[in-house]
């Protein structure tokens, strides 16, 4: 198993716990030196608000342990690619490393905003991307 796999799956953990609260399936956890040191999944439901996604989750409780608004030295792991609004915090925070899992050609930021990361920002998709997009076809074919 890889580092990127190993944190993936930590992120599919939280990814898990969304789920059992009946939020759309996406978790996240931010690294820095090989330990996790934010992590995050959708409360979008349970706080009623659209920006509580996996990714600001995380991204908050790492700025909140480095003491600092910059991520630079920090990897992202999140089971889904980035949305647009998400992808501006990345892109803010100046994390050095994004990596997910599932890409989403309907709402992914790689469709609507390329260009909303850092220019140094390092983008690595497709890990364990079976598994993170597995969850997420669970999630929707139960509620159709």
């Amino acid at each position: 198993m890889t580092v990127d796999e190993r944190y993936m799956r930590l992120a599919l953990d939280e990814a898990r716990t969304a789920l059992a609260q009946d939020e759309i399936p996406i978790g996240a956890v931010v690294v820095a030196g090989g330990q996790v040191i934010g992590r995050g999944h959708n409360l979008t439901e349970t706080l009623h608000d659209v920006t509580a996604h996996a990714e600001m989750q995380a991204i908050t409780a790492a700025s909140e342990w480095m003491g600092g608004k910059y991520l630079t030295g920090c990897t992202l792991y999140v089971t889904v690619e980035p949305c647009v609004m998400c992808a501006g915090a990345i892109g803010w925070s100046q994390l050095g490393r994004l990596v997910y899992g599932a890409s989403d050609e309907k709402r992914g930021f790689q469709r609507f905003a390329p260009q909303a990361l850092h220019p140094k920002t390092v983008v690595v998709g497709g890990v364990l991307e079976k598994e993170c997009a597995q969850l997420m076809k669970e999630f929707f074919k139960s509620k159709r």
